[in-house]
Protein backbone atom coordinates (compact mmCIF):
# COMPACT_ATOMS: atom_id res chain seq x y z
CA UNK A 1 0.00 0.00 0.00
CA UNK A 2 1.21 3.60 -0.90
CA UNK A 3 2.25 6.02 1.66
CA UNK A 4 0.53 8.96 2.32
CA UNK A 5 1.56 12.00 4.59
CA UNK A 6 -2.04 12.81 5.61
CA UNK A 7 -5.60 12.82 4.46
CA UNK A 8 -7.14 15.78 2.88
CA UNK A 9 -11.38 15.06 2.75
CA UNK A 10 -12.75 12.22 5.04
CA UNK A 11 -16.44 11.31 4.07
CA UNK A 12 -18.54 8.81 6.49
CA UNK A 13 -21.76 7.41 4.63
CA UNK A 14 -23.93 5.01 6.56
CA UNK A 15 -26.76 4.82 9.32
CA UNK A 16 -27.39 6.14 12.66
CA UNK A 17 -24.38 4.31 13.75
CA UNK A 18 -21.92 6.57 11.61
CA UNK A 19 -24.06 9.43 12.53
CA UNK A 20 -23.06 8.94 16.18
CA UNK A 21 -26.03 7.81 17.59
CA UNK A 22 -25.60 7.18 21.54
CA UNK A 23 -22.67 9.96 21.73
CA UNK A 24 -24.47 13.08 22.43
CA UNK A 25 -22.62 16.04 22.14
CA UNK A 26 -24.20 19.80 22.55
CA UNK A 27 -27.49 18.40 21.35
CA UNK A 28 -26.56 16.97 18.86
CA UNK A 29 -24.75 13.35 17.51
CA UNK A 30 -20.52 12.98 17.31
CA UNK A 31 -20.04 9.74 17.23
CA UNK A 32 -17.29 7.33 15.88
CA UNK A 33 -16.36 8.93 12.81
CA UNK A 34 -16.27 12.58 13.94
CA UNK A 35 -14.11 11.10 16.53
CA UNK A 36 -11.85 9.25 13.83
CA UNK A 37 -11.26 12.99 12.36
CA UNK A 38 -9.68 14.49 14.80
CA UNK A 39 -6.66 11.89 14.64
CA UNK A 40 -6.55 12.54 10.85
CA UNK A 41 -4.29 15.66 9.30
CA UNK A 42 -3.91 16.88 5.92
CA UNK A 43 0.05 17.44 4.65
CA UNK A 44 1.49 15.13 7.78
CA UNK A 45 1.14 15.56 11.85
CA UNK A 46 1.94 18.87 11.80
CA UNK A 47 -1.20 19.90 9.09
CA UNK A 48 -4.62 21.22 9.67
CA UNK A 49 -6.82 18.50 10.30
CA UNK A 50 -8.78 17.14 7.35
CA UNK A 51 -11.99 18.53 5.91
CA UNK A 52 -14.52 16.02 7.70
CA UNK A 53 -18.43 15.78 6.26
CA UNK A 54 -20.78 13.23 7.82
CA UNK A 55 -23.45 12.01 5.48
CA UNK A 56 -24.75 9.23 7.24
CA UNK A 57 -28.63 9.43 8.61
CA UNK A 58 -30.83 7.34 10.57
CA UNK A 59 -32.42 4.68 9.44
CA UNK A 60 -30.41 4.73 6.40
CA UNK A 61 -30.47 1.49 4.29
CA UNK A 62 -27.70 0.83 1.21
CA UNK A 63 -30.36 2.17 -1.44
CA UNK A 64 -30.31 5.49 0.47
CA UNK A 65 -26.34 5.33 0.81
CA UNK A 66 -26.20 4.44 -2.96
CA UNK A 67 -29.04 6.86 -4.36
CA UNK A 68 -28.54 9.96 -1.97
CA UNK A 69 -24.93 9.84 0.26
CA UNK A 70 -22.95 8.78 -3.07
CA UNK A 71 -23.53 11.54 -4.99
CA UNK A 72 -22.80 14.36 -2.56
CA UNK A 73 -20.14 12.61 -1.58
CA UNK A 74 -18.30 12.43 -4.44
CA UNK A 75 -18.55 16.21 -4.69
CA UNK A 76 -16.53 16.44 -1.87
CA UNK A 77 -13.63 14.88 -3.72
CA UNK A 78 -12.75 12.13 -0.60
CA UNK A 79 -9.59 10.59 -0.16
CA UNK A 80 -10.43 8.75 2.36
CA UNK A 81 -14.54 7.18 3.15
CA UNK A 82 -16.16 5.26 5.04
CA UNK A 83 -19.39 2.81 4.40
CA UNK A 84 -20.92 1.10 6.98
CA UNK A 85 -24.64 0.12 6.34
CA UNK A 86 -27.09 -2.78 6.45
CA UNK A 87 -28.78 -3.71 9.58
CA UNK A 88 -31.43 -1.50 8.53
CA UNK A 89 -31.97 -3.26 5.23
CA UNK A 90 -31.83 -6.36 7.58
CA UNK A 91 -34.79 -4.84 9.73
CA UNK A 92 -37.15 -4.64 6.64
CA UNK A 93 -39.56 -7.43 4.77
CA UNK A 94 -37.95 -6.17 1.50
CA UNK A 95 -34.92 -7.79 2.71
CA UNK A 96 -33.01 -8.86 -0.56
CA UNK A 97 -29.57 -9.40 -0.08
CA UNK A 98 -28.81 -9.03 -3.73
CA UNK A 99 -30.10 -6.25 -3.87
CA UNK A 100 -28.25 -4.96 -1.11
CA UNK A 101 -24.92 -6.48 -2.84
CA UNK A 102 -24.98 -5.03 -5.74
CA UNK A 103 -25.56 -1.18 -4.32
CA UNK A 104 -22.61 -1.85 -2.48
CA UNK A 105 -20.90 -2.94 -4.64
CA UNK A 106 -21.45 0.36 -6.66
CA UNK A 107 -20.76 2.74 -3.74
CA UNK A 108 -17.32 1.10 -2.88
CA UNK A 109 -16.26 0.92 -7.23
CA UNK A 110 -17.35 4.56 -6.92
CA UNK A 111 -15.72 5.92 -4.24
CA UNK A 112 -12.27 3.77 -5.57
CA UNK A 113 -12.06 4.71 -8.38
CA UNK A 114 -12.08 8.13 -7.22
CA UNK A 115 -8.78 7.28 -5.36
CA UNK A 116 -10.46 7.07 -2.01
CA UNK A 117 -9.58 5.18 0.73
CA UNK A 118 -12.16 2.20 1.83
CA UNK A 119 -13.48 2.38 5.39
CA UNK A 120 -15.77 -1.07 6.07
CA UNK A 121 -16.94 -2.96 9.13
CA UNK A 122 -18.75 -5.85 9.77
CA UNK A 123 -21.66 -5.50 12.41
CA UNK A 124 -23.37 -7.40 15.21
CA UNK A 125 -26.79 -8.99 14.52
CA UNK A 126 -29.41 -6.44 15.95
CA UNK A 127 -31.60 -9.24 17.04
CA UNK A 128 -28.89 -10.72 19.65
CA UNK A 129 -28.03 -7.21 20.63
CA UNK A 130 -31.87 -6.56 21.52
CA UNK A 131 -32.14 -9.79 23.46
CA UNK A 132 -34.77 -11.13 20.90
CA UNK A 133 -36.46 -14.31 21.74
CA UNK A 134 -34.21 -17.00 20.19
CA UNK A 135 -36.63 -17.71 17.43
CA UNK A 136 -36.99 -14.43 16.29
CA UNK A 137 -33.54 -13.81 16.70
CA UNK A 138 -31.85 -16.17 14.30
CA UNK A 139 -33.82 -14.95 11.18
CA UNK A 140 -32.09 -11.85 11.97
CA UNK A 141 -28.63 -13.22 12.84
CA UNK A 142 -28.91 -15.02 9.52
CA UNK A 143 -29.60 -11.75 7.48
CA UNK A 144 -26.90 -9.97 9.30
CA UNK A 145 -24.47 -12.66 8.43
CA UNK A 146 -25.14 -12.70 4.69
CA UNK A 147 -24.79 -8.81 4.77
CA UNK A 148 -21.29 -9.57 6.56
CA UNK A 149 -20.35 -11.95 4.23
CA UNK A 150 -21.07 -9.48 1.25
CA UNK A 151 -18.97 -6.51 3.04
CA UNK A 152 -16.28 -9.14 3.41
CA UNK A 153 -16.02 -10.35 -0.06
CA UNK A 154 -16.42 -6.41 -1.05
CA UNK A 155 -13.96 -5.31 1.43
CA UNK A 156 -11.32 -7.86 -0.41
CA UNK A 157 -12.47 -6.94 -3.79
CA UNK A 158 -11.98 -3.19 -3.47
CA UNK A 159 -8.93 -3.42 -1.30
CA UNK A 160 -10.34 -1.49 2.32
CA UNK A 161 -9.73 -1.54 4.96
CA UNK A 162 -11.68 -3.80 7.20
CA UNK A 163 -12.77 -3.86 10.58
CA UNK A 164 -14.70 -7.01 12.17
CA UNK A 165 -16.39 -5.45 15.30
CA UNK A 166 -19.58 -8.20 14.58
CA UNK A 167 -18.22 -10.15 17.63
CA UNK A 168 -15.65 -10.12 20.54
CA UNK A 169 -15.78 -8.95 23.90
CA UNK A 170 -17.13 -5.50 23.21
CA UNK A 171 -20.61 -6.93 22.14
CA UNK A 172 -21.14 -8.37 25.84
CA UNK A 173 -19.67 -5.19 27.45
CA UNK A 174 -22.34 -2.87 28.69
CA UNK A 175 -20.05 -0.23 29.38
CA UNK A 176 -19.66 0.42 25.43
CA UNK A 177 -23.81 0.60 24.50
CA UNK A 178 -25.86 3.54 24.88
CA UNK A 179 -29.31 2.82 26.45
CA UNK A 180 -30.62 1.67 23.32
CA UNK A 181 -28.78 -1.83 23.17
CA UNK A 182 -28.26 -1.41 19.70
CA UNK A 183 -26.36 1.63 19.41
CA UNK A 184 -22.66 2.17 21.03
CA UNK A 185 -22.16 4.91 23.56
CA UNK A 186 -19.28 7.08 23.62
CA UNK A 187 -16.87 4.53 24.61
CA UNK A 188 -18.22 2.28 22.25
CA UNK A 189 -18.19 5.02 19.35
CA UNK A 190 -14.43 6.04 20.72
CA UNK A 191 -13.13 2.34 20.71
CA UNK A 192 -14.41 2.16 17.00
CA UNK A 193 -12.42 5.41 16.21
CA UNK A 194 -9.20 3.99 17.79
CA UNK A 195 -9.81 1.01 16.18
CA UNK A 196 -9.72 2.90 12.62
CA UNK A 197 -7.45 4.67 13.55
CA UNK A 198 -5.21 1.82 14.12
CA UNK A 199 -5.91 0.28 10.77
CA UNK A 200 -4.74 3.50 9.27
CA UNK A 201 -2.14 4.43 11.68
CA UNK A 202 -0.70 0.65 10.09
CA UNK A 203 -0.72 1.44 6.68
CA UNK A 204 0.72 4.93 7.59
CA UNK A 205 -2.51 6.70 6.59
CA UNK A 206 -2.91 8.02 10.05
CA UNK A 207 -0.40 11.30 10.71
CA UNK A 208 -2.24 12.47 13.99
CA UNK A 209 -2.87 11.47 17.65
CA UNK A 210 -5.22 8.55 18.16
CA UNK A 211 -8.82 9.10 19.71
CA UNK A 212 -8.64 8.93 23.37
CA UNK A 213 -10.73 5.36 24.62
CA UNK A 214 -11.77 7.61 27.83
CA UNK A 215 -15.11 8.92 27.65
CA UNK A 216 -15.87 13.03 28.26
CA UNK A 217 -19.00 11.62 30.02
CA UNK A 218 -21.13 8.95 31.85
CA UNK A 219 -22.57 6.12 30.75
CA UNK A 220 -26.15 6.02 30.60
CA UNK A 221 -27.41 4.62 34.03
CA UNK A 222 -29.86 1.99 34.58
CA UNK A 223 -32.60 3.96 35.35
CA UNK A 224 -31.82 6.07 31.71
CA UNK A 225 -32.02 2.87 30.13
CA UNK A 226 -35.47 1.73 31.79
CA UNK A 227 -36.94 4.99 30.92
CA UNK A 228 -35.64 4.82 27.38
CA UNK A 229 -36.92 1.37 26.91
CA UNK A 230 -40.41 2.27 28.19
CA UNK A 231 -40.60 5.33 26.05
CA UNK A 232 -38.40 6.12 23.23
CA UNK A 233 -37.12 2.84 23.02
CA UNK A 234 -40.98 1.50 22.59
CA UNK A 235 -41.66 3.52 19.35
CA UNK A 236 -38.29 2.69 17.92
CA UNK A 237 -39.62 -0.92 18.19
CA UNK A 238 -43.43 0.04 17.05
CA UNK A 239 -42.02 1.54 14.43
CA UNK A 240 -39.75 -1.19 12.74
CA UNK A 241 -42.31 -3.93 13.98
CA UNK A 242 -45.21 -2.44 11.63
CA UNK A 243 -42.60 -3.41 8.72
CA UNK A 244 -41.21 -6.05 10.25
CA UNK A 245 -43.26 -7.81 12.39
CA UNK A 246 -45.64 -9.57 9.90
CA UNK A 247 -42.89 -11.12 8.04
CA UNK A 248 -40.62 -11.59 11.12
CA UNK A 249 -43.62 -13.80 12.93
CA UNK A 250 -43.70 -16.15 9.45
CA UNK A 251 -39.63 -16.38 10.15
CA UNK A 252 -39.91 -17.15 13.19
CA UNK A 253 -42.58 -20.50 12.55
CA UNK A 254 -40.49 -21.80 9.78
CA UNK A 255 -37.68 -21.71 11.81
CA UNK A 256 -39.66 -23.50 14.65
CA UNK A 257 -41.08 -25.76 12.07
CA UNK A 258 -37.37 -26.52 11.16
CA UNK A 259 -36.00 -27.03 14.35
CA UNK A 260 -38.96 -29.64 15.37
CA UNK A 261 -37.78 -31.49 11.99
CA UNK A 262 -34.05 -31.01 12.93
CA UNK A 263 -33.63 -29.76 9.46
CA UNK A 264 -32.31 -25.86 10.43
CA UNK A 265 -29.19 -26.54 8.84
CA UNK A 266 -30.77 -26.09 4.97
CA UNK A 267 -32.10 -22.41 6.67
CA UNK A 268 -27.86 -21.65 7.10
CA UNK A 269 -27.57 -23.47 3.40
CA UNK A 270 -30.03 -21.26 1.91
CA UNK A 271 -28.80 -18.12 3.13
CA UNK A 272 -25.01 -18.79 2.04
CA UNK A 273 -26.42 -19.72 -1.37
CA UNK A 274 -27.70 -17.25 -1.45
CA UNK A 275 -25.06 -14.82 -0.85
CA UNK A 276 -23.19 -17.08 -3.20
CA UNK A 277 -25.34 -16.11 -5.96
CA UNK A 278 -25.59 -12.09 -4.98
CA UNK A 279 -21.87 -11.98 -5.11
CA UNK A 280 -21.67 -14.12 -8.77
CA UNK A 281 -23.77 -12.15 -9.85
CA UNK A 282 -21.66 -8.90 -9.69
CA UNK A 283 -19.96 -7.78 -13.28
CA UNK A 284 -15.93 -8.49 -12.87
CA UNK A 285 -14.24 -5.46 -12.33
CA UNK A 286 -10.46 -4.10 -12.48
CA UNK A 287 -10.24 -2.08 -8.93
CA UNK A 288 -6.15 -0.43 -8.28
CA UNK A 289 -6.55 -2.74 -4.38
CA UNK A 290 -5.06 -1.41 -1.84
CA UNK A 291 -4.50 2.66 -2.25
Amino acid sequence: MAQRSGHRAFVALGDSLTEGVGDPVGGGWRGWAALLATGLTAGGAAGPPVRFTNLAVSGAQSRDVLERQLPAALECRPDLASVIVGVNDTLRHSFDIQAVAARLDQVYASLTARGAVLLTACLPDPGRMLGLPPALARPLARRQRAVNAVVHALSERYGALHLHVCGGEWITDRAMWSADRLHPGERGHRQLALRFHALLAERGLASGPAPSPEPESPGPTVPARLWWLATAGTGWVARRCTDLLPQLLALAADELGHRARGTSARLDLRASAAVSAALAALSPVEHPGPV
